[in-house]
């Protein structure tokens, strides 16, 4: 297994845990305003992601890291083909944060809506805009000989990636609530529980027509085989066993299972790609791999080391911050931080 393959791997893997884990961080802000009927309980809500918000967004952060330093005309191109939503992806990110910190920094109600609204807004725009840019890498963008997109913002909303996005933001409000399902008591518990529920079913069909849209859209049989295709089922399947979970309250298999789903899911986005990192649309040996995007074999071999040094030590504290913070809150004003 050469270099190459290896960082391809890796930086799957990276956006794998952002997608799993921050997904349920996005879903719990989509569904903020919905769930909390008071402040004591959207504050309850919040408390259940304030020890791992942060950390889970470090993924994210790390993956673009990792693609600049191993694929930089990857980054390249995909950062400037996708300026524009990739600047709003960034700029959600930092309202979320900040509407994070600032919320209970005053007890006045308006205040605490108006961030408690900026929370909903920026989960939202961030999961829709992460659905279509994804989406559209394993689609194919214009790319040229020069390994320049060619295209313009519009070209990035076509019906697969707009429907991509949809079913992401779905998907992960599913993923919240299951997760709220393990952190909650009472009343609480049990309107997340009743909202899992009511949403699962709408969730699996369009994760359902995402996934048969995705063998129209992508060359996912042609270029993947057999084998390969048979991740988004697995993806789907998930998916489909989270609604009975959910009816025995089976909570903890169900937040289990729906990260199950959207983990296959990424899996299938970086089957279709491989070994290309993005898909030229006007002729297939412009496309971006590992090999022609790639940095020198001596830059990939730094990076290897000092991965094998970090990543285990990273596993390990996030592994031990969640095994801390796993107790359910109680709606206790004086027990809340947010």
């Amino acid at each position: 297994m050469t270099l190459n393959i290896i960082w391809f791997i890796l930086i799957a893997v990276l956006y794998a845990a952002f997608f799993v884990l921050e997904g349920f961080d996005f879903g719990i802000g989509i569904l903020l305003p919905f769930l909390g009927k008071d402040d004591t309980e959207r504050r309850t809500i919040i408390n259940t992601i304030g020890p791992h918000w942060d950390g889970n967004e470090v993924w994210l952060i790390t993956a673009g890291g990792a693609t600049f330093a191993a694929f930089p005309h990857w980054y390249a191109t995909l950062f400037s083909g996708f300026y524009l939503p990739l600047f709003l992806l960034l700029m959600a990110l930092i309202v979320r944060g900040v509407s994070f910190e600032f919320r209970s920094k005053d007890e006045h109600i308006l205040w605490r809506k108006f961030w408690d609204w900026a929370i909903f807004t920026s989960s939202l725009l961030a999961s829709f805009l992460l659905g279509v840019a994804f989406s559209n890498i394993v689609r194919g963008v214009p790319i040229n000989e020069k390994l320049q997109y060619t295209g313009g913002f519009f070209n990035l909303l076509n019906p697969y990636a707009l429907l991509g996005g949809l079913a992401v933001v779905f998907m992960f409000a599913l993923h919240g609530a299951n997760f709220l399902n393990l952190k909650t008591t009472a009343d609480l518990l049990a309107k997340s529980r009743r909202i899992a529920a009511q949403y699962w079913l709408p969730v699996a069909f369009l994760f359902l027509a995402f996934v048969i849209y995705t063998f129209f859209a992508t060359d996912i049989l042609s270029h993947n085989g057999f084998i390969k295709s048979l991740i988004p089922i697995v993806a789907v399947v998930a998916v489909g066993c989270v609604g009975g979970l959910i009816k025995r309250r089976r909570d903890g298999w169900a937040f289990v299972f729906s990260g199950v789903g959207i983990l296959a899911m990424v899996c299938t986005f970086f089957a279709i790609l491989y070994p290309r990192v993005m898909i030229s649309t006007l002729n297939p040996d412009w496309s971006l791999t590992i090999t022609n995007a790639a940095s020198g074999p001596q830059t990939l071999k730094i990076m290897t080391i000092v991965a094998a040094i970090l990543i285990p030590i990273i596993l390990a504290y996030t592994a031990w911050s969640y095994w801390i913070f796993r107790k359910r809150l109680e709606s206790k004003p004086e027990t809340l931080t947010y």
